[in-house]
């Protein structure tokens, strides 16, 4: 499968409130990124943003220390058409998260539903390659996937679930698990979706 076209495809046909992934307000991610000791000088970078309104709040707190990665060149022009004459100070990085591609040092990694969706073992090395190499030492990873009572497929595409323990162990010893949390995420629709959140700091 063409992942970027079936992204792209998502994006052009869908709106904002309509893909089951849609939360006006990433409360449980930024909860995680003030207990890392978030402030405006924090750099944070998000992957598999879509068009997750993080970036919306983080910019308006004053950051500009801020990348934004997704593999979908659609969703990155309606975030960028959304935030106005604000996108031009951010990082704009249209790449699935497993190619090459770099940025410069980072202090906080957010994912939000991208891991999951690497149920090849080389995708998942290549993702740990990246975040080794983007991720300052004593940075924080937030990682949040399907738990294991989650769904077991997500816009058609078959997804991992993980207990915050085997996502620590997928990670290894580099990363040390700070914190985690069960969240139950309400789809526009109104179905629930177990997720785990997880935030590592970088030990190695």
């Amino acid at each position: 499968m063409d992942i970027q076209a079936h992204w792209n495809r998502v994006y052009a046909t869908k709106g904002e409130g309509d893909v089951g992934w849609f939360e006006p307000v990433p409360a449980e991610s930024l909860r995680m990124m003030e207990a890392a000791g978030l402030t405006e000088a924090t750099c944070v970078i998000d992957v598999g943003a879509g068009e997750s309104r993080l970036v919306d709040v983080l910019a308006a707190r004053g950051l500009r220390c801020l990348a934004v990665l997704d593999v979908s060149e659609a969703a990155l022009e309606r975030v960028q058409n959304r935030l106005g004459d604000v996108a031009r100070s951010l990082t704009w990085i249209a790449s699935d998260v497993t190619a090459e591609w770099a940025v410069a040092p980072m202090d906080i990694w957010h994912d939000r539903a991208v891991f999951h969706f690497l149920v090849d073992a080389g995708d998942r090395a290549a993702y740990g390659r990246r975040l080794r190499q983007t991720l300052k030492p004593g940075g924080t990873a937030i990682i949040a996937t399907f738990a294991p009572d989650g769904p077991e497929s997500c816009s058609g595409l078959p997804v991992a679930r993980y207990s915050p323990a085997t996502l620590a162990s997928e990670l290894g010893d580099d990363f040390h698990l700070v914190e985690s949390t069960h969240h139950v995420h309400q789809t526009p629709w109104g179905t629930a979706q177990s997720f785990q959140y997880s935030r590592f700091a970088r030990v190695g």
